[in-house]
């Protein structure tokens, strides 16, 4: 009997596999499990071992201003926050279809759309190859028997071949790292715990909503890439399940052995992993972090691919993951990224408010025009298909300036309250606070402000535009 595989004429992608093109609509072949397993794979970072310490709230001076109980109640809050916030970015795509940046053409107009696309795409890119280097550096720590350069190449490789077959990557993960992920966690919790660890109620919680905005924007910074997958589930139901539940899961259990760990070296977040690579098999689960974490460089690369679809409709997927699977991995050979990291986190912030309006406009706004209504001979059969919604994603959706005020009036929020780090960028927002005579307070989250009023926003520009 011949196989389906040999049924299929050559360079023609398989049935539940991601079409080549945005012209052809996604199919819908994801279920609860494998999307659950794919967003429990991403709440497991090497990064959230050593990015713990922010949820502790540190002062200018890198010292923690609430205790490790603290921090970790802290840490609860902010991603469960966060993971509903993760939920609601995958309904839209599961409903329509249609990946992130492309429905942003609903919320702002097709061409409005490509400003945020831009950003997004930038900010993959940085997000990509900083994860090629913590590989590299992690697997360093393993063995350096092998040059740098040798484990950027060959991460590298593992993300582009992850990227190319994108679906069969994300059932790849349900069927077998994610049982090692967990074996490897239970492992190093048992580990860390038979430890003689200090006081963990030694501090204040002064800085309780700092450390929970610190894990609620780790949560957020997946958003503008959740419909990219969400858009090839079964039901609205199990993407939002899966983004929310899954995620936030493994994000507290990751965070949770993060403190451990560094409780353990005093806080030495150069030493975060010495408490794993010094138990007696901790070298061997170690290695499934690593190799584990390849997951997260493929979820930036694909993004970044289908976000340029949008610019491009018709560009082919398989070319654009080679060329950026080659494009991060020399930039991880060539840039030290560490001073980025502001950068990045910076363009993050673009996204919370814009959900805030994202979240509004689409479930509780004016239903936009049918898309087979605004130039059906011009639409794809996924743009159609789209369309079947009412949110219009089709290449001539018109523009929609009262959105994009709402985003920035929530953008301007975020700012206000935390500035970042980025030196020049942060001295003028507070020279903008001390101009209003606005002190941001300790229990602020710039993440859920800034989202909550974008909402608001929108809404209210959404009625009178009505009018």
């Amino acid at each position: 009997m011949t196989s389906d595989v040999e049924k299929r004429p050559r360079g023609e992608r398989p049935a539940n596999e991601v079409p080549f093109t945005l012209d052809e609509p996604a199919p819908k072949v994801l279920g609860f499990w494998d999307q659950s397993a794919f967003w429990a794979n991403l709440g497991v970072s090497l990064l959230a071992f050593s990015g713990a310490y922010t949820v502790l709230a540190p002062d200018g001076d890198g010292r923690p201003t609430i205790s490790i109980m603290a921090g970790i109640v802290a840490m609860a809050v902010g991603t469960i926050i966060g993971g509903l916030m993760l939920g609601l970015a995958a309904v839209p795509g599961a409903r329509t279809g249609q990946p992130a940046m492309v429905l942003l053409r609903g919320l702002f107009g097709a061409r409005l759309s490509y400003a945020p696309t831009v950003l997004n795409i930038a900010q993959l890119v940085g997000w990509g190859t900083f994860e090629l280097i913590v590989i590299a550096d992690a697997a360093g720590e393993l063995w350096d028997g092998v040059p740098r350069w040798g484990y950027v190449v060959a991460a590298g490789v593992i993300t582009t071949v992850l990227t190319v077959w994108p679906l069969g990557s994300v059932r790849l993960l349900r069927r077998y790292v994610t049982v090692a992920v967990a074996i490897a966690l239970v492992y190093f919790y048992v580990e860390l715990v038979r430890q003689p660890l200090p006081d963990l109620t030694e501090g204040s919680w002064g800085g309780f909503w700092i450390g929970a905005d610190a894990a609620l924007a780790v949560s957020i910074s997946w958003v503008p890439v959740a419909a990219d997958y969400t858009r090839h589930s079964r039901t609205e139901r199990a993407a939002f399940g899966a983004a929310s539940v899954g995620y936030s899961v493994t994000q507290i259990i990751a965070y949770v052995l993060g403190l451990l760990a560094l409780a353990l070296v005093a806080g030495d977040t150069g030493r975060v992993f010495d408490p794993f690579l010094g138990a007696s098999l901790g070298v061997v689960f170690f290695a499934i972090f690593v190799l584990r974490e390849a997951d997260q460089s493929f979820a930036d690369t694909y993004s970044t691919a289908v976000s340029i679809q949008n610019l491009f409709p018709r560009a082919d997927r398989r070319v654009l993951s080679v060329l950026l699977g080659a494009g991060i991995t020399v930039l991880a050979l060539a840039l030290d990224i560490d001073d980025y990291a502001g950068f990045l986190t910076l363009i993050g912030s673009v996204f919370v408010p814009m959900l805030g309006v994202l979240a509004a406009d689409f479930f509780l706004g004016r239903r936009r025009a049918p898309a087979a209504a605004s130039g059906a001979a011009t639409l794809s059969k996924g743009e159609a298909a789209a369309g079947l919604d009412g949110w219009d994603v089709s290449r001539r959706a018109p523009s929609r300036w009262g959105m994009i005020a709402a985003w920035a009036i929530g953008f301007v929020v975020y700012q206000l309250i935390n500035p970042g780090t980025v030196e020049r960028w942060a001295d003028f927002w507070r020279d903008v606070q001390d101009a209003l005579h606005f002190a941001p307070q300790s229990w602020m989250s710039a993440s859920l402000l800034s989202f909550l009023v974008a909402g608001a926003a929108a809404l209210l520009i959404g009625r009178i535009t009505r009018r």
